[in-house]
């Protein structure tokens, strides 16, 4: 029989999550469901986003996380006023914005959380 695997929880890492939490919560406006000694958990659509606490942390190379937006520039509008900055590729055309057309037609633009997790935003 194989297993049901339909119910994901998201990681990411953390060695200031003071930091990630102001972030995640004030920012991004997640809603915070605990702050344990080990993780922070967030609501994210229908599944946790789980920050491990960890005493040293390298974010990974590429994107870490992502969210799927109805309106990137109205996303983008929203969250520039906040601190966010849309990361630049010099292998990619980006616009003013920071956004990449793929060649399917998908927008796509990314940014940091203040411990260098790359994020991305997707409007399809």
């Amino acid at each position: 029989m194989i297993m049901k695997l339909d119910s994901p929880i998201a990681f990411l890492g953390t060695d200031a999550p003071i930091k990630s939490l102001m972030f995640y919560e004030e920012v991004l406006g997640l809603k915070l469901l605990e702050d344990g000694p080990f993780a922070l958990v967030f609501q994210v659509g229908t599944i946790p986003l789980r920050i491990q606490k960890v005493e040293q942390w390298n974010p990974v190379q590429g994107t870490a996380f992502g969210w799927n937006v109805d309106d990137i520039y109205r996303t983008i509008d929203e969250l520039t006023p906040k601190g966010v900055e849309m990361e630049r590729y010099p292998h990619f055309e980006q616009d003013e914005h920071g956004v990449w057309q793929t060649p399917d037609g998908a927008r796509v633009a990314w940014f940091k959380d203040p411990i260098g997790n790359l994020l991305s935003l997707t409007q399809s």
